[in-house]
């Protein structure tokens, strides 16, 4: 099989599909890699270590769109790169469809396979490919947050951790899963106030056993979210639906009702956002005001530290990766349940189910385009 890794084109995006030691193990494995001049860069890869691992740089994206039977990215295809897909070919990446109709609608006429990282799912429940990303965003969102507090950055004036004689923060998350857990972690490490909320009752219990003292677990339900958005210095947005919108759960009144300073990070964005007021941005211009809120809706929170996110990324990813070259798409997703979950459209049909019913189109059943 012919494996392309181009470079990304999304803003600011630093991350790269693989690294050299996976081109190495695919190579040696009889496959051909293909790799965009430069694509490695932002991760600190040079084209001089592709080419030693085996790999053949291209320099053209229009050479390696043409030529790839597996596309393996990061981000989902941007309107350049749709143009080059061509009918049958397997892209591997993230796409959020869900919060994409123009994305979704033209990878539909494209006629490719489109394996979405974010909807590969385990026996088990989770999220393999999408959990590394989580930690680091959740992780993020907590800097991110307590940068923008900051009095130059329109915020509150804040110190995070506040210090003796004066109170910290007040930081809320919505949402216990793997982004929530680790801003809670970030932001109970710095000291502030932290409330979490959930509608797991089991993860509360959970969360209330390893997290710190000042870590507070509450049930997510419309008055405890009133309550704790109305009081929050930092609202972290962190549920999610796996490969569905993120549901609503802040609106545009209650956000008018916070404090004048108060900083919003949506990590829901990818997913169209869990706040009213929430719209996509980048690391160009990440912030913007809504009645003195700040919000922060970066879509791509992990490419800023390309680096630690590359790694991360590959090592969940890779494995998967090398399924499909070996086994080919048919037999790859016959025999691997999570990564037939991954499917998210085939040959110009649907066959993700929560996707056919957020655009009202037909499900396909996946054993048919196989």
């Amino acid at each position: 099989m012919i494996i392309g890794v181009p470079r990304e084109i999304k803003n600011n995006e630093y991350r790269v599909g693989l690294l050299p030691v996976h081109c190495e193990a695919l190579t040696e494995a009889g496959h051909t890699v293909l790799v965009e001049h430069r694509a490695g860069e932002g991760s600190g890869v040079l084209d001089q270590d592709y080419r030693a691992a085996g790999a053949r740089i291209v320099n053209s994206p229009r050479v390696l769109f043409r030529r790839a039977d597996l596309i393996v990215k990061v981000k989902e295809p941007q309107p350049s790169e749709i143009l080059l897909l061509h009918s049958g070919q397997i892209v591997f990446t993230y796409f959020h469809f869900a919060a994409d109709k123009k994305l979704f609608s033209s990878t539909l006429r494209s006629g490719i396979i489109a394996i979405a990282y974010e909807t590969i799912q385990s026996p088990d429940g989770s999220l393999p490919l999408l959990t590394p990303m989580s930690e680091i965003a959740g992780r993020m969102a907590v800097h991110e947050g307590a940068k923008y507090l900051e009095e130059p950055m329109k915020g509150r004036g804040l110190l995070l951790a506040g210090v003796p004689g004066v109170a910290p923060a007040k930081v809320t998350i919505l949402g216990g899963g793997i982004v929530g857990a680790n801003a809670a972690k970030m932001a109970a490490g710095l000291g502030a106030d932290v409330s979490i909320l959930d509608i797991n009752l089991n993860r509360l219990r959970y969360l209330d056993d390893v997290m710190p003292k000042n870590v507070k677990t509450l049930m997510s339900n419309a008055h405890n979210i009133r309550e704790q958005v109305r009081d929050a210095d930092l609202l972290i947005g962190a549920v999610l639906r796996p490969g569905a919108r993120a549901p609503m759960l802040v609106s545009r009144k209650l956000v008018k009702q916070m404090k004048r300073g108060a900083v919003i990070v949506d990590v829901a964005i990818d997913q169209g956002g869990c706040i009213e007021t929430s719209r996509p941005t980048t690391h160009e211009k990440p912030t913007y005001l809504v009645n003195g809120v700040v919000h922060y809706c970066v879509t791509n929170m992990p490419g800023a530290v390309a680096r630690t996110s590359t790694l991360a990324l590959t090592n969940a990813t890779f494995p998967y990766a090398m399924e499909i070259a070996q086994r080919g798409f048919a037999r790859a997703v016959r025999e691997n349940s999570a990564l037939a979950l991954g499917v998210n459209i085939a040959r110009g049909r649907v066959v993700y189910p929560d996707l056919a019913k957020q655009y009202r189109l037909p499900l396909t059943s996946l054993k048919e385009v196989l």
